[in-house]
């Protein structure tokens, strides 16, 4: 019965997500199978919330397809020569969605308080947001009104990638009214600036924004010039089963697919990645690189005695072969992670790492006493199934040296816990960034952001490394900077506290009709000028 409900409540879903086109109404169809919760830009800490808080909200700066900083809510800003007081200069064309508690016209203009407020209440203990480390470094009282369209920002120090914090949606504008007045419902009554507003959300079933009348925003399309966006509406599906998810896709059901599954790559993509031939007539597919890069984790300070060994690290590292790996595993989706935790791409980053080694891997299991293996205890990796594939294929590389794996397999959640909690000393991670600096990856060696409330998983740590990590903090210079970031990495590789897997790819698929969709090595979702052919 329960399943029988299900297949009617998709079907009603999907015919919904067509409902109106028929009527000439451009709309953009998607699925997110992670599901969301929240619709409060405070708590967009991942993917699936960042899209959709993406098309609703807007933050002072924005990141463009290079990952450079342009102007959004901001239209300009100076930074003061010590590198701690940032002054941004507001555009005065932006408006709030359209809400009976903004006043007689159910709107208003978007000032410089209305940003002080965004803010500081991401920093409020009362409203636990993720996003509050990105303003560690803000000083007391440090968000400051200057006047209606001018707002300021003071920092303790300096740190150069702060501007790139301020794109991430935990910084968008929204109207204290309309959040004061719903509280915790504000997650179900989104009220932002951006270029679609909430229509109607059923949770774990749909979810459409229409098109924002007001956008600030212009584009010039044939000598016209039109207000952003072209599309009418987005409407997202929440199908949790990624098989059905793929053949609505297929069908055309669905105009956009990010990524694939493991159980279906086979189905779209050739060994080496390519659209195969059969469906290079309906679907576009557009890869670049991603800054994620996929690893698997020691516990530097974990029961396994044996893993605190830097040599035994450093042999399993050599142990399997990356590249036989992603052609066979991945049809070579992403890049071989033979350097550090830095994507290759990133500035500070592309330090040599670790290849396959099969002779200098046997040599330092005989320097650290276990000749081809021998009396060395079994290691037990944790992962979940998604990677079981690729654990799978490492515990029978090692296995050819004489290392023996176990597998231990966990809901995500739980692995999550358990790595946090120092339960696992070695485990499957990955670090996506939050924003394009090699700063963001190089925090998981420091010794200052251990775990819990951290992101240094594998409790590395090294005076060196923290000295050099402090003064990059600091350091205002680019050049500098990024070579003190090298230095780290390198310390980093040679201590071995993960192993580098991959450094992941995006595959972005659409139907023919689509046009305009732009993303970034971030994995963005920009909407804005995407024209879809009726």
């Amino acid at each position: 019965m329960k399943r029988l409900t299900y297949c009617i409540l998709l079907l009603l879903t999907l015919s919904a997500c067509r409902q109106g086109e028929t009527d000439g109404k451009m709309i953009f169809r998607y699925n997110e199978s992670a599901g969301i919760n929240t619709l409060d830009p405070a708590f967009a800490k991942d993917q699936a919330h960042i899209w959709v808080c993406s098309q609703l909200y807007n933050s002072l700066v924005q990141l463009d397809t290079n990952l450079e900083v342009q102007p959004a809510l901001a239209k300009r800003w100076t930074i003061s020569p010590d590198g701690k007081t940032y002054t941004f200069i507001l555009r005065d064309d932006v408006w709030f969605h359209k809400n009976a508690l903004l006043g007689p016209d159910s709107t208003r203009r978007v000032t410089a308080e209305d940003m002080r407020y965004s803010l500081h209440r991401i920093i409020d203990p009362s409203v636990a947001s993720p996003g509050r480390w990105i303003f560690s470094e803000v000083a007391d009282d440090g968000f400051r009104v200057v006047d209606d369209t001018t707002f300021q920002v003071i920092l303790k120090e300096p740190f150069a990638p702060f501007l790139s914090l301020l794109s991430m949606p935990y910084c968008s504008a929204v109207p204290r009214e309309v959040v004061e007045h719903y509280g915790d419902d504000f997650r179900k009554h989104a009220c932002g600036t951006g270029p679609f507003q909430l229509q109607w959300w059923e949770e774990s079933e749909k979810l459409v924004m229409r098109k924002n009348p007001r956008y600030y925003e212009f584009d010039t399309l044939n000598e016209t010039i039109t207000r952003l966006p072209y599309l009418d509406a987005v409407a997202v599906t929440f199908i949790i089963d990624k098989q059905t998810a793929f053949l609505e896709f297929i069908k055309g059901n669905m105009d956009f697919m990010n990524s694939i599954d493991a159980g279906y790559k086979d189905e779209i993509l050739t060994r080496t990645g390519q659209l195969k031939t059969k469906y290079a007539d309906r679907i576009d597919m557009v890869s670049t690189p991603y800054l994620n890069t996929e690893y698997l984790g020691f516990r530097m300070d974990g029961n396994s005695q044996v893993l605190r060994d830097r040599r035994i690290r450093q042999a399993i590292n050599m142990g399997f072969d990356r590249r036989k790996m992603m052609k066979y595993l991945r049809n070579g989706v992403g890049t071989p992670g033979t350097h550090g935790i830095v994507p290759v791409g990133l500035p500070g980053g592309g330090n040599k790492g670790y290849d396959y080694d099969v002779p200098r891997a046997l040599q330092l299991l005989e320097e650290a006493g276990y000749p081809h293996g021998k009396g060395l205890p079994t290691l037990v990796l944790s992962t979940t199934s998604s990677y079981l594939d690729l654990c799978k294929y490492i515990q029978q590389q090692l296995g050819l040296m004489g290392v023996k794996v176990e597998i231990d397999v966990h809901p995500p959640a739980a692995l999550r816990e358990a790595i946090a909690q120092g339960k696992t000393d070695w485990f499957r991670g990955s670090w996506v960034a939050d924003y394009p600096d090699a700063q963001n990856y190089l925090s998981l060696f420091y010794s200052g952001n251990f775990t819990p409330n951290g992101p240094n998983y594998t409790h590395f740590s090294n005076a060196r490394y923290d000295a050099l990590y402090r003064r990059a903090l600091k350091e205002s210079d680019v050049e500098t900077r990024q070579r003190l970031y090298q230095q780290m990495d390198s310390i980093a590789a040679v201590e071995a506290p993960v192993i580098v897997l991959y450094y992941d790819q995006i595959l972005h698929f659409t139907h023919k009709n689509i046009n305009g969709l732009r993303s970034n090595a971030m994995n963005a979702l920009d909407l804005r000028r995407v024209r879809k052919t009726l």
